[in-house]
């Protein structure tokens, strides 16, 4: 007869064995050379000879194969660059001249797949529709990180569609990658839609992320996954070449371990772009150096206007999140202290705003969308929403998790030729901009608004879809005004943002506030890849 207690006690061992080599694993996840490392860092080793761009690539692909494929397998990668190794060695010979090619040479940068590239790499927007899409030719951002000497390592998982494609989406998920996971808790959600550049970026996978944003899919992944997002005023970086949701509020943005790496890709990625109308208007507000401001002492007798409405419950006021709101407490007294003047704001829009922000986006996508699917190559048999709506339909996955409202009714409208987007689009601008920030902001002589970007990041839902606590990107989004996230702290070893936002084209004294709290604050918390809640 078999000792049961003995047998227990192996099962015991042998559970406990393989859960301490499971530790052991992850643990090994962050034993990288290149931890943490910054563009000035990399750059400086370039010059000394200490470095090559093709060995430093090679690490990094060899990490995203490690990390992100196996391993936790994070899934915040869909495609390796194939010539990334080729552009790099090409890079070190450039160098031998002694002269970089400009200001990210040899840096690696990993694009969100809605970003248009003209090399071996497809432009899917996580969607099977597009698996095969290979675009006809380099976005403008993408144009201008090449020319800075940026090694394009790959693109980097999305929520599908830049996440307006139905309704109880999960952030983070696409047919053709998969769920991308939190580096911090694998079972937690990155938040989205820029979830694999705000991963890959968090988890050292590579230097430099690029994402895009309608409304909160450059901040909200960046809060989430500990790290800096800036999303520019619109019409700072061009979006020829980007899938688009809405031309009034989309805008891409550099994604980074610090401020200093993101304003650094900040400089490369603006300019004016004759195929974008929005940067030619913007181009007499453009700084020539954004650098320069990143200096200490920026808080010193800046008016600071607090929004908290984001952490409020409706009914009594009380704060959603007890722990944010403690965390919030403590950097408004690290502002003060930094020598600001806080000032207190009841509300930023009036509450019609997010509906003409809804509307107008619904009628753009439509005219966006169709005139993107129009210009892809001939083996692409998307060429309109009609298109895409009917694939879905049929495909064995893509309705699997949740709908694709938000692309039948936006097909549904007029575009923008119809008397309705008009109207809300003269509405919008009105209350978010006028009647919003600049009201707000003039009214009581502000420098700058901040808010804590988000909540913790939640447990990921397939079912049930994102359960967003706290958010407060809409008045900058739909304002199409800057925004700025910053590690605030972090609960339960979950990273919290803050976020400075303001007026059209103030980046300029964003950037000096926000990195005056961020070299006091030190925020930002390597991930550790715990594999549940239980590890807390």
């Amino acid at each position: 007869m078999l000792n049961l207690k003995i047998i227990f006690a192996f099962l015991l061992i042998l559970k406990i064995s393989i859960s301490c080599e499971g530790d052991l694993e992850l643990k090994k996840s962050n034993d990288f050379i290149y931890q943490e490392i910054s563009v000035n860092q990399l750059i400086e080793k370039y010059k000394n000879e200490d470095l090559k761009a093709v060995d430093v690539t090679k690490e990094y692909i060899k990490r995203i194969n490690e990390i992100d494929i196996n391993g936790p397998n994070l899934r915040s990668i869909i495609q390796i660059n194939p010539d990334a190794i080729e552009i790099a060695k090409g890079l070190d010979e450039y160098l031998k001249n002694g002269k970089l090619k400009g200001p990210l040479h040899g840096i690696p940068v990993v694009l969100k797949d809605n970003i248009d590239t003209k090399d071996k790499m497809n432009t899917t927007a996580g969607s099977r529709a597009l698996a095969n899409s290979k675009a006809n030719e380099d976005s403008h951002l993408v144009k201008n990180l090449r020319e800075s000497g940026a090694i394009i390592l790959g693109k980097a998982n999305l929520s599908e569609w830049a996440n307006f494609r139905g309704e109880n989406s999960t952030s983070g998920w696409s047919g053709i990658n998969g769920q991308t996971k939190s580096p911090y808790i694998l079972t937690r959600n990155p938040c989205g839609s820029s979830s694999g550049s705000g991963v890959a970026v968090s988890a050292n996978l590579t230097v430099i992320g690029i994402g895009t944003e309608t409304n909160g899919s450059i901040v909200c992944p960046s809060s989430a996954n500990g790290i800096v997002g800036i999303k520019p005023t619109v019409g700072m970086i061009s979006r020829s070449g980007i899938i688009p949701i809405s031309y009034t509020q989309d805008t891409a943005g550099p994604m980074a371990r610090t401020l200093t790496d993101a304003v650094i890709t900040l400089n490369v990625l603006k300019g004016s772009d004759e195929k974008d109308p929005k940067t030619n208007l913007g181009v007499k507000y453009l700084k020539r150096d954004y650098t320069k401001f990143l200096k200490l002492g920026g808080l010193k007798n800046k008016r600071i206007g607090v929004y908290s409405l984001p952490l409020r419950n409706k009914l009594d006021g009380s704060a959603k999140n007890a722990e944010v709101d403690s965390l919030f407490k403590k950097a408004i007294g690290l502002i003060k202290s930094l020598g600001a003047e806080i000032i207190e704001i009841d509300f930023i829009n009036d509450k019609s705003a997010i509906e003409h922000s809804f509307t107008v986006m619904i009628h753009e996508y439509k005219d966006g969308l169709n005139n993107y699917f129009k210009n892809l190559s001939e083996n692409v048999k998307i060429k309109s929403i009609d298109d895409l709506i009917d694939f879905n339909q049929k495909d064995s996955l893509e309705l699997k998790f949740f709908n694709q409202y938000y692309l039948e009714i936006a097909n549904q409208t007029e575009g923008m030729k119809s008397k309705k987007y008009a109207e809300s689009l003269i509405s919008l601008n009105k209350l978010s901009k006028e009647q919003g920030i600049d009201r707000v902001m003039n009214n009581l002589n502000l420098d700058a608004i901040i808010s804590p970007t988000g909540s913790p990041a939640w447990s990921t839902d397939l079912l049930n879809g994102d359960n967003y606590y706290i958010g407060s990107s809409s008045p900058a989004a739909m304002a199409g005004y800057p925004n700025i996230s910053i590690p605030m702290g972090n609960i339960h070893g979950l990273p919290v943002g803050i976020s400075f936002f303001g007026k059209a084209w103030s980046e300029p004294t964003l950037i000096q506030i926000a990195f005056d709290f961020e070299q006091k604050s030190k925020a930002r918390i390597i991930p550790e890849f715990k594999l549940n809640d239980d590890e807390l």
